[in-house]
């Protein structure tokens, strides 16, 4: 049965999003025979109570702080002198001035405007207009904080949704390493795209013959069978071995005496985690698309892996063919936003669409279980095949 559900309420964007008509059921089988078109909008706004990436901890020097846009929040990140992070509100509370526009001592923030200062707990700490003796108790005057951590080499800050900041905080994402990496990077790129459609872009598996047909052209395309099971707060694709057309990864196989495998996670709000295995040999990504504003989505791609270090300026390499593949997604949404402007329903059709249906699921679920207070109903029940061609 379809819910619908007020979005307004999960953040800060006005549009709302109902699922038009019946979702179909899941079951063990394939599900390719299911060719009836599920129509949705391509907008909603995007989901809170969450922790969401930043910026990389290495970008953040001590006694620096930065501006910056989440899910439409106007946001200020501090690091002290210490090392200690800070989050907050970016504007002053006496006439909204962005306060990353002002000076950050490595202790306190002040405000460009009339000067005034706000600790790293966003308490007001002066106002220079305010004569010797005057009643106000600066101190009373505060902005709005944000809890904050540094994990895997990101900072992530904690986005509250209605009932406010989750006590106690609900851990921050990690990535499932098997062991120490030896290497890593990091990617940021800004797509001109709905937070939707760069969540639904970070899932779908058929669109590489067509937006990178470099590396998998639409000639060698190949049926594809895959196995999805229920996670919290998300699905996987179980583990598999690399298809017929992807010969890379078969090479990979004779080096290190195989067998490869692959394990792909989507957790919400934004998360598609991938770790493939092989011998001693293995490599971590986990692409994040996080809301800036109704039309902006920003992609962090970050890798780890151990293994491969013969390869001469492995990093470096591994880096341009990820902006290359992130590059050509970025062109694509753009392109796709040409087309947004009319505001044309979404129209998913096949196995190939289902795990965008099963992130709208997800999703209204997640905040069907908040209103009601009760937990989650998962839409996915059991295991499920699905196949499609790519």
């Amino acid at each position: 049965m379809a819910v619908r559900l007020d979005l307004a309420r999960a953040g800060r964007y006005s549009h709302d999003r109902s699922d038009a008509g019946p979702l179909h059921p899941l079951c063990s089988s394939s599900m390719s025979t299911h060719l009836v078109p599920e129509i949705v909008s391509a907008k909603s706004a995007p989901l809170l109570g969450f922790w969401y990436p930043a910026v990389p901890g290495d970008t953040l020097s001590r006694g620096v702080m930065k501006g910056l846009q989440m899910a439409g929040l106007p946001i200020l990140l501090c690091r002290d002198r210490e090392g200690k992070l800070a989050a907050m509100r970016d504007l002053c509370p006496h006439r909204g001035m962005p306060l990353s526009f002002g000076r950050f001592d490595g202790e306190r923030v002040e405000c460009p405007y009339h000067g005034w200062q706000f600790d790293m707990r966003g308490r007001c700490c002066r106002i220079p207009a305010l004569p010797e003796g005057a009643p106000l108790q600066t101190e009373k005057v505060g902005i709005a904080s944000y809890p904050v951590e540094e994990a895997d080499g990101m900072i992530w800050i904690y986005l509250p949704d209605e009932r406010g900041t989750a006590i106690p905080l609900p851990p921050v994402p990690r990535m499932p390493l098997p062991s120490e990496p030896k290497q890593s990077f990091h990617i940021s790129l800004t797509y001109t795209c709905t937070p939707d459609d760069g969540v639904i872009g970070l899932i779908d598996p058929v669109h590489g013959p067509y937006v990178h047909s470099w590396w998998r052209s639409h000639e060698r395309m190949q049926e594809k069978t895959k196995i999805y099971e229920p996670i919290p707060n998300g699905f996987r694709m179980t583990s598999h071995r690399p298809a017929k057309n992807s010969g890379p990864f078969h090479w990979l196989e004779r080096i290190y005496g195989g067998p490869l495998t692959t394990t792909i996670d989507f957790v919400l709000p934004n998360q598609r985690v991938e770790l493939m295995q092989c011998g001693r040999a293995w490599l971590a990504n986990r692409l994040m698309a996080t809301p800036v504003s109704e039309m902006e989505c920003r992609i962090d791609f970050s890798a780890y892996w151990r293994g491969l270090h013969w390869i001469p300026f492995s990093n470096r390499f591994f880096r341009a063919l990820a902006k290359q593949f992130l590059s050509q997604d970025e062109r694509a949404m753009k392109h796709l936003a040409v087309g947004l402007r009319h505001k044309p329903p979404s129209m998913f059709v096949g196995d190939a669409d289902m795990p965008a249906r099963w992130y709208y699921k997800l999703k209204a679920a997640y905040l069907a279980s908040i209103q009601t207070g009760q937990p989650m109903d998962h839409p996915l029940k059991e295991r499920v095949t699905l196949r499609w061609r790519s």
